[in-house]
């Protein structure tokens, strides 16, 4: 293929995605029914129901508008050569491949967070303001944006530093050394993600010692299950949402409830949704989709070898030689079928795990418990009751909660 075919066909793919994606979230818009289901009703009213509807249309407008911004950015770069421009400014001063392609990423970061800024404060501030949820001051914005860019820094250019030199070592087969390497971190990362990065941005407290500490240990012990560390995370100083997380292998497993669900759900349905997590450790969950994401991760490291030795690609977005950062950017967008063909058949087996972690605490502890935690979970966070099935197919990692409640009553 000529540059300018792999052209048209990168083209092709970011207004694909973009009309895909977009006419995917209208259908998913107008699926939302006038009636609400009986097995609700004790937990939304109408006007409830009314704010949960509006809520999902505001929040769908506003990410319209920056997607389709994004998209005409994005188009604009490529038709104009912009990437190119971009390159070749950077070479007049810098020679060295790492630099050249560190600052064009820096740049590209910059640009793309300038203009997603806005509509994030936007969404922060009035949206979820509106709605009831935002907990977030312009502080603890301004300070997230400023402790995310160091990260970005930091772990963004250890990895670009360690890709561009494997690739510069080995003419060919680059993409096993790669693929280990990039595997070694995602280990890493799993392992101690709690410990390093979450208290970056999150004050993690050891759960006291009184009844929902002993309820928790009591059912651990009962099931087998080692857990030493139970934190409570401070989510209430960005939103009033609720939520959970397991993280951790090994000696490193760690749960964290956020304070926000400690605050509105009883001990019993806290226990219950602790059991959730605890049943995707023993069904071997955490296991299997480490495996699936690094399997995943082979397949990215290949085919971006194969982009990488093919010049014309480069050429595409205005290099005049192949160009690590330029095969890069065009490698993003010509894997976006793939990806989103894996990404599909990785959200099969998470609801697939979901619906087994969800027995597993039915069993094992109190289904009836779950289901409470699940319904106040889905009112209080203003969820779609009626996902599209095709949007649940493509997008959700979790059933909808419907087809969770019939599950657990059967």
């Amino acid at each position: 293929m000529t540059a300018e075919n792999w052209l048209y066909l990168i083209i092709g793919l970011v207004v694909f995605n973009y009309l895909f994606s977009t006419v995917l979230d209208f259908v998913n818009g107008k699926n939302w029914k006038t009636e609400i289901p009986p097995i609700m009703k004790d937990y939304y009213d109408e006007d409830k129901y009314l704010k949960a509807k509006n809520y999902s249309i505001e929040k769908g407008k506003i990410n319209l508008i920056s997607s389709t911004l994004s998209t005409l950015i994005t188009l604009l770069f490529l038709v104009f050569e912009g990437y190119g421009w971009l390159d070749n400014f950077i070479s007049h001063y810098y020679d060295f491949p790492f630099l050249k392609s560190g600052i064009f990423f820096l740049l590209l970061f910059i640009l793309i967070d300038f203009i997603s800024i806005p509509f994030s404060c936007y969404n922060t501030f009035v949206i979820e303001e509106k709605y009831g949820f935002n907990k977030t001051t312009v502080k603890t914005f301004v300070f997230d944006k400023v402790k995310g860019y160091l990260l970005t820094l930091v772990i963004g250019g250890i990895l670009l530093f360690g890709a561009i030199y494997i690739v510069s070592l080995l003419e060919n087969g680059f993409w096993v050394w790669l693929w280990l390497s990039l595997s070694i971190i995602i280990l890493l990362v799993n392992m101690f993600y709690a410990d390093l990065i979450v208290p970056i941005f999150n004050k993690l407290t050891p759960l006291e010692t009184g009844s929902l500490r002993e309820k928790i240990e009591s059912y651990t012990k009962k099931v087998g299950y080692s857990l030493k560390n139970i934190y409570i995370i401070d989510g209430s100083k960005r939103s009033s949402k609720a939520n959970a997380f397991f993280s951790g292998l090994g000696p490193r497993k760690t749960i964290a409830l956020y304070d926000t669900l400690v605050e509105k759900h009883t001990e019993e349905e806290l226990v219950a949704v602790l059991a959730h997590e605890v049943g995707h450790y023993k069904k071997k969950h955490v296991f299997t989709s480490l495996v699936l994401t690094i399997s995943q991760l082979g397949l990215m490291c290949f085919l971006l070898e194969f982009c990488l030795k093919v010049v014309e690609i480069s050429q595409a977005l205005g290099g005049k030689e192949m160009v690590f950062h330029l095969g890069l950017v065009a490698f993003g967008i010509l894997y976006s079928p793939i990806g989103t063909i894996l990404s599909i058949l990785m959200n099969i087996n998470s609801r697939k795990n979901e619906f087994e972690a969800d027995n597993y605490a039915k069993t094992t502890y109190s289904g009836a418990a779950l289901e409470l935690a699940l319904k106040k979970l889905s009112a209080d966070n203003l969820s779609n009751l009626y996902p599209h099935p095709f949007y649940t197919f493509i997008h959700y990692s979790h059933p909808p909660l419907l087809k969770r409640l019939s599950a657990l009553n059967k």
